[in-house]
């Protein structure tokens, strides 16, 4: 049932973002059509993860920080069609083992690896985390750039700007050779500084400036 209420709130959020933000999508075919997958995309807005799942063709399950959402009985609808809520402040096992077990499944979760909106558009350092999940799945990742979301809902603004926004992803990337030479920490710092340099090339910004802040493992989720 839950596969059949995302796929309903799939098309309606399709004909909304096309309508109010012109939307487009590139280098979907660079996506795999099958198998378990980790996309990494930007985090500038609230929009990003309705923009992201309106890109994909697959269902979709999305990383997000637990108090992302209101009353409990919103809550437990929005796990109920794909979010995984992630604890602040450490590695959350719990959220992190759902979104392992769900792509050794075969299934696509997206993450959001700054871990917090960006407040001024520039990208932020990733986090390491997304390197636990690599490690733990040995899954390729697919860097994602949205472009135009920051424009349309920066954070504290409350109002939506009808701003035009597309979706680009770019080719997986494979972690699999570096695991034969790397492990832990500086495992995950590897991808992470990867995939953050990948979603910077998409969308033709710079990297993050400072690669070595915010590397602490702790929240991939999405503010």
């Amino acid at each position: 049932m839950s596969g059949i209420a995302y796929a309903y709130l799939w098309v309606v959020c399709q004909a909304i973002v096309r309508l109010c933000f012109r939307f487009r999508v590139r280098g979907l075919e660079l996506v795999p059509k099958q198998g378990g997958l980790l996309i990494a995309a930007n985090h500038a807005s609230y929009l990003d993860i309705p923009l992201v799942g309106c890109g994909l063709r697959r269902r979709a399950w999305y990383l997000g920080r637990q108090d992302l959402f209101g009353p409990n009985w919103v809550k437990a609808v929005c796990r109920w069609l794909g979010w995984i809520p992630i604890r602040l402040g450490r590695l959350d096992r719990e959220g992190f083992g759902k979104a392992i077990s769900l792509i050794k499944q075969g299934q696509v979760v997206v993450i959001y690896p700054e871990g917090t909106r960006t407040p001024d558009g520039a990208l932020r350092t990733g986090k390491p985390g997304i390197g636990v999940i690599v490690e733990e799945t040995r899954c390729p990742v697919v860097p994602a750039y949205i472009k135009g979301a920051f424009d349309a809902l920066p954070m504290g603004r409350t109002w939506v700007r009808f701003r035009p926004i597309d979706v680009r992803f770019g080719a997986p990337v494979d972690f699999t050779k570096d695991l034969d030479r790397m492990t832990g920490k500086e495992f995950y710092k590897h991808v992470s500084r990867i995939v953050m340099e990948r979603i910077a090339e998409l969308g033709q910004v710079p990297p993050p400036a400072d690669r070595s802040a915010g590397q602490a493992a702790g929240s991939l989720s999405a503010e």
